[in-house]
Formats: C-alpha cells, structure tokens, sequence
C-alpha cells in the first residue's frame, strides 16, 4: 500500500521547473564532490568515494548535481516513479547521462546498491514517518570520510505554513484548487495575506500542495536537531543555511539566542559526518586549486562582474576582473607554502565560499 506521501508525490510531483530551465555551472560550485570532500577531510576523494546519492531527489536536483558532477556516477532515490520520470527526461533532454534513477524509500537497505562519498537529502527527513530511522539508514551507506547534506523545517521559519496547513486539514481542504479560493479571500494586513505577499510557493499547484497541503511535515528546533543527528551516529560539521556561522559551536550558539525570541534564519542546512572517527585527518602539506565548477567562468573572456548565489552561509563577493585574475591563478594547483600575507586572506575567503579547494599533495 503507498504511504501517504508516496501518493502526495505521485500527485504533486515536486517542483514544477521548465523542462527547459537550466543552471550555470558556476552556480552548482557547492554541490561539488571534490569540493566538499576537499573542505571535509583535506584530500580529493578516494575511488571509492566517487559516488553520490540524492536521497528523496524529486523532480529537478539530478540536473543540477549532475552539471556539478560530470564524471561521478550519482544515483537518485525518490519515492514517486512520476518525479523520476520528469527527472529522468530533464536530465536527458540536457545531455545529463550520469544518473542511475531507482524508486524506493530511503530507510530501505535494499532500494541503492554499495556505500557513497556524499549523499544530500535536502527536504527529505522531515516528510518521514520515522526520520530517525532514516538518517539512520543515511549514515550507514557513509563510506570512511562521506558526508552527508540535509536540510530539515526549521519550528520557527516554518511557523506561518503549518498554521495554514493545520488549518486545511480542520476545514477539509484537499486540493490545490480548493485552497487557493480560500488564499484569495485573504484579507490585507492579515496573516495569511502577508504570508502570500512572502513567499512564490502559491504560484504553482505543485507549490501550493508541498507547502500547505502536505500530509506529514515535522519541524525542528536546534536542540531537537542535534540530539536526533546524534543518535544516528553523526555530527554536525558546518553549518550551510544563510548566515550560518563558519564554526559549529557559534552557530548553534546563536540559533539557540535566535529561538529564545521565537525566530529563526530560515530552515536548517547542515552537512554532517559520522561520529566513530571516520571522518579523515586532515594532512600536512597541501596544494590549492579551482573549484572545477568555476574554471570557465573565470577565463580571459567573461566580462563585467559575476554574480554567483551564496550556498554555504557566506555572502559570496561579486567577481569583476580582478578576482577572476586572481582566481586564474589556481587553474593548475599551487602549493599552498607558496601563498602568504594578503594572498592568503584571499586565499582563506575564497576556500570558505568553497570557490578554491585545499587538498594534500
């Protein structure tokens, strides 16, 4: 029998994007695997870490971290066979052949074969019956050094939908089309009229049932986070959610603040690893080199400034002339005894964007 968010997806395939919509390579810098294992555990990624899994992957996010990724083999896991299927034909209508797309629940041992580097499920765990469990089963599949991606509801960034939702399901409300006639009737300076002019979810069927209609939804407050990351055997490595602090301490130091007042930066992003020690030491003596995801956009050729989305926290600094000049120079990696005084502030801000990768040499 489906459960009850299997049938959810396989109504609402999640999200709605264009077949036609695509994304610039620099914008997927963050979902590089080089990159993250680099960040984590200071070294490329062993062979038997050159593998990843969405975990939960809808309708849109093998596109993305296949154009990130394209000579990792990536496997993408979702419950509903119509979000694969729409999955399947964007990819492939973007030349993205990289993909092994497999319909079956996360918790499930048996829905993937083998162990992967890096694994995102990014909106996933929050839906689940049991999202221990699945975490659980998440952390299994981490080879030594993996990390694992997830973003979960924050209580209080998530405080005005789940009123709604609540709301719907004590009215009845079991359609996308029923809900937007009661969303229309909103009146202004309302709270379901400020909501509406905050947020772009309405826009779109799909939209409406993810955020208002779904059947099961979970939110977090830090503490609650922690405590379930820590029973699945792993640990909170960074932060990733806009503005989140560099150092995991001070951040949930400053969440907690932040929810003593009943408010919140926006839903949770945080990569984590496993807490047995296999997380690697980082080595002595290192080289630093490109994200391979900005090579092309850093060439003699590109003009005026580029503008690319912050997806670790940090603000990323537009990058004119100057900088892609300099990020030119880690086209081919450089020893990193070679960089010193305000090469190396530079240096640091851009290994913290994840714009440059430090690895051993």
């Amino acid at each position: 029998m489906f459960d009850s968010v299997q049938t959810h997806y396989q109504s609402y395939p999640y999200p709605r994007y264009p077949l036609i919509a695509s994304v610039r390579r620099c914008d997927t810098y963050a979902l590089n695997l080089q990159a993250i294992w680099a960040y984590f555990n200071g070294t490329m990624p062993s062979p038997e870490a050159k593998k990843i899994l969405i975990a939960g992957c809808g309708t849109f996010a093998p596109y993305p971290w296949s154009v990130a990724n394209p000579d990792v083999p990536i496997t993408a896991l979702d419950l509903s066979e119509r979000s694969l299927r729409r999955a399947r034909l964007h990819c492939l209508l973007h030349g993205r052949l990289n993909i092994d797309f497999c319909c079956g629940d996360l918790s499930d041992q048996d829905a993937v074969d083998g162990d992967f580097g890096l694994i995102d499920s990014f909106g996933v765990l929050h839906h689940m019956e049991d999202p221990l469990a699945g975490l659980k089963a998440l952390e299994r599949r981490l080879v030594p050094g993996g990390i694992l991606r997830i973003m979960l509801y924050s209580r209080y960034a998530r405080r005005e939908e789940e009123s709604i939702r609540r709301a719907f399901r004590l009215l009845g409300v079991g359609t996308p089309q029923e809900a937007r006639r009661l969303l229309n009737k909103a009146r202004a300076g309302s709270r379901l009229a400020r909501y509406l002019s905050n947020t772009d979810e309405t826009a779109t069927d799909v939209g409406v049932a993810d955020a208002l209609l779904h059947p099961r939804a979970r939110t977090y407050r830090i503490d609650g986070l922690l405590e379930m990351v820590k029973q699945a055997g792993l640990k909170p490595l960074l932060f990733a959610h806009y503005g989140a602090f560099e150092g995991v301490s001070e951040e949930i130091g400053r969440l907690r603040a932040l929810e003593k007042d009943q408010e919140s930066p926006g839903n949770f992003v945080v990569y984590l690893g496993r807490t047995d020690g296999t997380i690697l030491e980082k080595p002595s003596g290192s080289r630093i080199v490109l994200n391979p995801c900005l090579v092309s956009s850093v060439g003699f050729f590109n003009f005026g400034k580029l503008r690319i989305p912050a997806r670790v926290g940090c603000d990323n600094q537009p990058l004119g002339f100057c900088e892609r000049s300099f990020l030119r120079t880690f086209l081919y990696p450089v020893s990193s005894s070679k960089i010193s005084g305000d090469k190396a502030e530079m240096v640091a801000m851009y290994k913290r964007a994840l714009f440059l990768l430090e690895y051993s040499s």
